[in-house]
């Protein structure tokens, strides 16, 4: 490394909580699936910012929306009107059949409101007495970092001493609809679940379970809520991830790829039942449904059907995943995905993923590891076929190699 990139990671290390673990790239610009660093050393994305770039980086239409509103008006909050708010709801509703539309900010603020929207529910129109409302949850989610989210994760490193938590979450196996069936009472208001579980390790449940697990729900008259915050907008071939087996959720949750990676913008899309509760006063966000927000949420989802990034993510996922089940290595254990949200799996003598995805980065690849031995794959929805053979070979290459 150049004396310029070990002064930058000095300093963030020096002045910056020690939160992260990044690889060592100091990135400084991107265009499409690619990043530069700061000595010229060009990447092909892999994580795309966990799917908040599904569009690409810097994409010039989003950016144009940007500058456009930014030049206009940012932020009024929402003591005012604004001229994007109503425009980006009947737009969003359209494109996903949603009665009612929530802005937020990050994908925990959209979680944090929905668990918050789905109690009130219970309360008000379900008739759970006061207090004592259940939401059942699936081991190993993710669903963000909040005090309220962290309280009902079963990774220990995101709880270890950031108790004591709130009451009132049911935690079962994913996949398993007995389970579910098991755990709904009378007082179970919601089922929150990610159609895919992705920091877990892009693990896609069996065939059929979310059939099974709308029809627990609906005859049980419990929300299903389906966090879609990294599975939708097109990430696994789907404009929903839900689409694969045909099923409609009560209350879906979107972020990240809301905005192309240009700003924070999330959304609660549900049914004007659950979020028909709320009233003035009782749940907000400065920032939420900002008109800046809103013009870049616009300008993202516009690009995304009208370039057809959807379908191009269906079909270069399925290449990508043939071409990495087709890798004959000793450190692979399992490859896994749906549309351009993929995983390789390695066997646990292979060592730490982390250390492929250091020698990734050497053959310009940017992609992350999760779960200690699970290596992330996740580009931009604009690559081509020529790019996924590219970063195949270098894969290839690299998951052949004893790094233990």
């Amino acid at each position: 490394m150049s004396s310029s990139v070990i002064d930058l990671v000095a300093t963030e290390a020096r002045f910056g909580a020690h939160n992260y673990e990044p690889i060592g790239a100091v990135l400084s610009r991107g265009e499409g699936v690619w990043v530069w660093d700061i000595e010229g050393n060009r990447y092909l994305d892999c994580l795309s910012a966990y799917s908040a770039v599904s569009q690409g980086h810097c994409h010039p239409k989003i950016l144009a929306a940007m500058v456009e509103q930014a030049q206009r008006l940012t932020l009024t909050s929402r003591a005012f009107h604004n001229d994007q708010l109503a425009l980006f709801y009947e737009e969003i509703a359209a494109l996903t059949g949603s009665h009612k539309v929530l802005p937020m900010n990050s994908g925990a603020e959209a979680v944090e409101s929905a668990i918050k929207s789905v109690r009130k529910w219970g309360y008000e129109v379900k008739g759970v007495p006061d207090g004592q409302a259940e939401i059942i949850v699936c081991a190993n989610n993710f669903h963000g970092r909040t005090l309220g989210i962290v309280g009902f994760s079963t990774d220990p490193e995101t709880r270890t001493h950031f108790g004591p938590f709130a009451p009132g979450f049911k935690i079962i196996p994913f996949g398993d609809a007995a389970a579910l069936e098991d755990a709904i009472t009378p007082n179970t208001v919601a089922f929150l679940v990610e159609p895919i579980q992705g920091e877990a390790g892009v693990i896609i449940p069996p065939a059929g379970y979310f059939t099974e697990v709308r029809q627990l729900c609906t005859a049980n008259n419990v929300m299903l809520v389906l966090d879609e915050i990294q599975t939708g907008l097109g990430r696994t071939g789907k404009l929903l991830a839900e689409q694969h087996e045909g099923i409609e959720a009560d209350v879906t949750l979107l972020g990240k790829a809301l905005s192309g990676g240009f700003y924070p913008v999330s959304a609660v899309l549900s049914n004007n039942e659950v979020l028909g509760t709320l009233r003035p006063g009782q749940h907000g966000s400065t920032f939420g449904g900002n008109p800046l927000a809103c013009a870049v949420a616009r300008a993202a989802i516009r690009v995304l059907v009208e370039e057809g990034m959807i379908e191009n993510a269906a079909r270069q996922g399925a290449r990508f995943l043939e071409g990495l089940k087709d890798i004959r290595a000793n450190t692979i254990r399992e490859v896994r995905g749906r549309g351009l949200m993929l995983a390789v799996e390695l066997h646990p003598e292979a060592g730490r993923a982390r250390r492929y995805c250091e020698a990734l980065q050497g053959k310009g690849i940017l992609a992350k590891d999760t779960h200690e031995h699970t290596i992330r794959i996740a580009p931009p929805l604009v690559i081509t076929s020529d790019q996924v053979d590219w970063a195949l070979e270098r894969l290839a290459t690299t998951l052949t190699q004893d790094l233990s």
